[in-house]
């Protein structure tokens, strides 16, 4: 059993930075595929970044490429979603997941953390 939990939302201004991160419960969340998806309001809950549980292998959406940047710390268990020129479109409830197999992009983790809120101003 997994438990995550997503820290470092918040309101920030267009164009500002936030860093989200997914401390987790058991260690076997070490070999888990990690992923971050979000949720805008009205809308369906989306694939954001994901990465193996390797670490070899990321993926992007195309409306964060080369903005946000998923990556782990093995050894605090936490999984992070560093998060650069955030635009007004980034608003939206973000949640960490966590799986033992399958697809890094797909939403269908094992895992689930409870969400946290990001708000970006115009």
């Amino acid at each position: 059993q997994v438990q995550l939990v997503e820290s470092g939302g918040g309101l920030v201004q267009a164009g500002g930075s936030l860093r989200l991160s997914c401390a987790a419960s058991g260690r076997a969340f070490i070999l888990y595929h990690k992923g971050w998806f979000r949720q805008a309001p009205g809308k369906e809950r989306e694939f954001v970044a994901g990465m193996t549980w390797t670490g070899s292998i990321t993926s992007y959406a195309d409306s964060v490429k080369g903005r946000f940047t998923i990556s782990r710390d093995n050894a605090k268990n936490t999984v992070y979603l560093q998060m650069n020129s955030l635009k007004p479109e980034d608003t939206a409830m973000y949640y960490c997941a966590a799986n033992p197999r399958g697809s890094i992009t797909d939403s269908g983790y094992e895992y689930w953390g409870q969400g946290i809120q990001v708000t970006v101003s115009s």
